[in-house]
């Protein structure tokens, strides 16, 4: 008998979960990048990710034609648990005394500072909204979830889904463009000045050589 996808995971296939991790491991990649703003953290976020779907395996339900929104429902609460891990791990350094700072490897990151700072700004303006919001949108909006499909991933009714995606956006707009207008008046203030009178002292110095020249 041909056992579905979803029957075969149940199962323990290795095939199977090779099959999804080679279809869905990048998504779940893109969705922690675009939720940590740290593409190391993110690769930890990917490995967890499918480590518990395979401890998990048993409660994938035959659902839909595929298991993303399954995968994307246990990356969302891997991520959750990693941010109170960062928390916990932040406020353990501060209670730390403070060490020597270790050099940045600019090499390795140079071809990463363009993509970076545009994430960090995104990152920056998506951290101000609720977590169910960022949930949300990060899954609808960023890694391109149906309603029923983060409905499902977040264990949530499809209204409540449409509800935090419009607050969500609603939400961003407002706060891009306080961001923007702040980005704008951070770059007049750090624009040169420029002297009006390096012109008129150009003439000053040009008309005195050449009454020099003329002596």
């Amino acid at each position: 008998m041909d056992l579905s996808l979803h029957a075969r995971i149940r199962a323990g296939d290795p095939e199977a979960f090779r099959e999804i991790f080679k279809d869905h491991a990048q998504t779940v990649y893109r969705h922690a990048v675009r939720t940590t703003g740290d593409w190391a953290a993110s690769q930890d976020v990917v490995s967890l990710t499918f480590l518990e779907a395979w401890r998990i395996r048993e409660n994938l339900r035959d659902e839909g034609d595929t298991p993303r929104p399954w995968l994307m429902g246990i990356a969302t609460n891997v991520l959750r648990n990693t941010a109170r891990a960062g928390r916990r791990h932040e406020r353990a350094l501060a209670r730390s005394p403070v060490k020597e700072a270790v050099p940045d490897f600019a090499d390795e990151l140079i071809g990463r500072i363009t993509d970076g700072e545009q994430l960090a700004a995104a990152h920056a303006v998506l951290a101000q909204l609720r977590r169910s919001e960022q949930e949300v949108f990060t899954l609808c909006v960023w890694s391109g979830l149906s309603y029923a499909e983060a409905a499902q991933a977040l264990g949530v009714p499809v209204g409540t889904v449409r509800s935090r995606l419009a607050r969500a956006r609603s939400r961003l707009r407002k706060l891009a463009e306080q961001e923007m207008k702040k980005r704008r008046a951070d770059q007049r203030r750090t624009e040169p000045v420029r002297d009006s009178g390096q012109v008129r002292g150009g003439r000053t110095e040009a008309a005195r050589l050449n009454k020099e020249q003329n002596r």
